[in-house]
């Protein structure tokens, strides 16, 4: 999960480069932080799997959105998006070539949640199957040595 949670930091580095917000949605950001860190803490200390559940959901969803915008850069519906340069903190973070396009960073950061999403619901079934203190099955992922569970 601590590499979840890093990943998840770089999404939202990435989309403040692009954005570049002011100081009053900055400070949005981080009270809504405090109060979601808070909130999924106290949830997760009474339910953990329906935490787990929730934050499988809230992938899903971002999955859906994010393949929502690349249809919409496919159809030429987002100039914007078509010829502005990728950030470097995201080129430098998913490895992305020089000439890589916002399709491109899409693509992985939709990568990314597809994972966070298989990670959360593998763990929500977990709970539900009283397996919470077994061995992480996403381990070999982790160290290189294989895959994860499908």
């Amino acid at each position: 999960l601590l590499e979840e949670a890093e990943n998840e930091r770089m999404h939202l580095l990435t989309f403040m480069n692009i954005r570049q917000p002011g100081v009053v949605f900055r400070g949005s950001i981080i009270v809504t932080q405090g109060v979601m860190f808070t909130v999924l803490f106290i949830l997760y200390l009474a339910n953990p799997r329906f935490v787990h559940r929730f934050v499988g959901y809230l992938e899903e969803e971002a999955v859906r959105t994010y393949s929502h915008i690349m249809e919409l850069i496919d159809e030429e519906k987002l100039p914007a998006f078509k010829s502005a340069e990728v950030p470097e903190v995201a080129r430098a973070y998913w490895r992305l070539p020089a000439n890589a396009s916002y399709r491109d960073m899409f693509s992985v950061i939709r990568a990314d949640e597809a994972g966070h999403r298989l990670v959360n619901h593998t763990f929500a079934d977990m709970h539900a199957r009283r397996q919470a203190n077994e061995t992480n099955p996403f381990i070999g992922r982790l160290h290189g040595d294989g895959e994860a569970p499908v």
